[in-house]
């Protein structure tokens, strides 16, 4: 294929030409003038690459001068993790980097391999029988679980927790709009979600573990009402809150979902990331899993072997009777995931999360010391916790970026409930002296 030029006067005039026009504007005579822009977009004049280059670090030079060093107390969904170099380097070979859709098995066996001990590791982490080989992101997980919910309950109504991520339910509201999909939000008390007395009928409960604030919610209990009202429970689990606490399907859910992003990918701006997706009854597998699956065979010479299966299930042949529209996977992403989750293995992931959990609760002794500063719900909580401070939360973080610190996130748009609160994190990569430190500019933000 030959590379892209513009089209050159010459170009146009034989294409106008042979097409019987004048002029270009002459292909959009089709066009209602109504629906037309009276002038053109306002838009300036072309650059070139080293202008546009040029530009943007213009732009950069706007930023903070210490952004780039800025101390991460920050999370809700993106996490400062540690990232192995090995981990980098081995997704970063060619043979996994560049990899494209493993259709031709006796091709592609390092790969679809991969993708089947990351599937192994996933039902581990998540206590369930089957995963699949991703998904988009923890959104767009949360989104198929719903849809797999509703159809194998043949019903139209779910109920979601407030608990769950604000941009993760907005995707949802957003996806429900096109697929029929009713949603009724539970509330929180005190941190913890307030399941409404009435369910009607709900094809599932989605609940977050622990959930957007931090919190531990009771996922038994979770279950045990979805499976009295004959739904399905759906559990948006964070996947290194697993390696220490007791995992999601071992309480009773149904499926699993959550965002990777903590296993193989740095915070990146906010993506690529990956998807997480299991379930507990193989019967959801040929109907429902979407996305796809790596299973495990043998070939012709009886040696083990991998391949994509039950690859013509309904996203392929049943069309509008399909549950599912995604066929693809983040495989990229998903095998860097494995390799993280392999280097670091159970004791590793178990160490990472008491890590997290060790240092968030050295954080709150510091903070609750602070005149003014207390938890914002009592209920129990891993590694994240939401403060409430005596001033405007944004004030208090504006406050903190100058003292060097990505402090957290406000909470009084999505949660006014909690009045000035602050949602704060603590992963293994911080130390006590940064944990003091931060300690230390949080009272002298809050302070008149």
């Amino acid at each position: 294929m030959p590379d892209y030029v513009p089209h050159t006067d010459a170009e146009i005039d034989a294409m106008l030409g042979f097409l019987g026009l004048d002029h270009l504007g002459q292909l959009y005579d089709h066009i209602p003038h109504a629906v037309r822009l009276a002038r053109g977009l306002d838009l300036p004049e072309g650059l070139s690459e080293s202008e546009v280059i040029s530009a943007f670090d213009g732009f950069a030079q706007r930023n903070r001068a210490a952004a780039t060093d800025l101390v991460c107390f920050a999370g809700g969904g993106a996490y400062e993790h540690e990232l192995p170099s090995a981990v980098k380097a081995m997704a970063s070979r060619s043979e996994f980097l560049t990899s494209y859709t493993p259709y031709q098995p006796e091709l592609a066996q390092g790969v679809l391999q991969a993708l089947f001990e990351y599937q192994s590791m996933l039902c581990a982490l998540s206590g369930l029988d089957v995963a699949n080989a991703s998904l988009y992101d923890g959104a767009s997980a949360a989104v198929e679980g719903l849809n797999l919910a509703a159809a194998a309950t043949d019903r139209r109504h779910v109920v979601v927790s407030r608990g769950v991520h604000p941009h993760v339910r907005a995707a949802l509201h957003t996806y429900a709009a096109g697929s029929g999909l009713a949603i009724t939000e539970a509330p929180l008390a005190d941190g913890v979600t307030a399941w409404p007395a009435d369910l009607a009928e709900p094809a599932c409960l989605l609940v977050a573990y622990p959930n957007y604030l931090g919190v531990l919610e009771d996922v038994s209990e979770a279950a045990r009402l979805a499976e009295s009202n004959g739904a399905l429970l759906v559990a948006y689990a964070d996947p290194v809150a697993s390696g220490l606490l007791r995992s999601v399907g071992s309480m009773g859910a149904d499926v699993a979902v959550g965002e990777g992003q903590p296993f193989g990918s740095a915070m990146s701006f906010g993506g690529p990331y990956v998807g997480l997706f299991a379930v507990k009854d193989a019967a959801y597998v040929r109907r429902w899993l979407p996305g796809r699956l790596v299973g495990e065979t043998v070939d012709a010479d009886e040696r083990r072997a991998y391949v994509l299966t039950l690859s013509t299930r309904e996203q392929h042949i049943r069309r509008e009777k399909a549950s599912s529209n995604v066929c693809t996977n983040q495989t990229v992403i998903a095998i860097a995931a494995a390799f993280h989750m392999a280097w670091l293995g159970p004791r590793g992931i178990r160490e990472m999360a008491l890590q997290c959990a060790r240092g968030a609760r050295y954080l709150r002794d510091c903070l609750t010391m602070i005149a003014g500063v207390e938890p914002a719900v009592g209920a129990p909580t891993l590694y994240e916790q939401a403060y409430r401070v005596p001033r405007s939360p944004l004030v208090v973080l504006d406050r903190l970026a100058d003292e060097g610190f990505l402090g957290g996130i406000a909470l009084d748009g999505d949660y006014p409930e909690l009045g000035n609160a602050i949602l704060t994190t603590v992963t293994e990569t911080r130390t006590r002296q940064e944990i003091d430190a931060f300690a230390a500019a949080f009272e002298k933000a809050c302070s008149p």
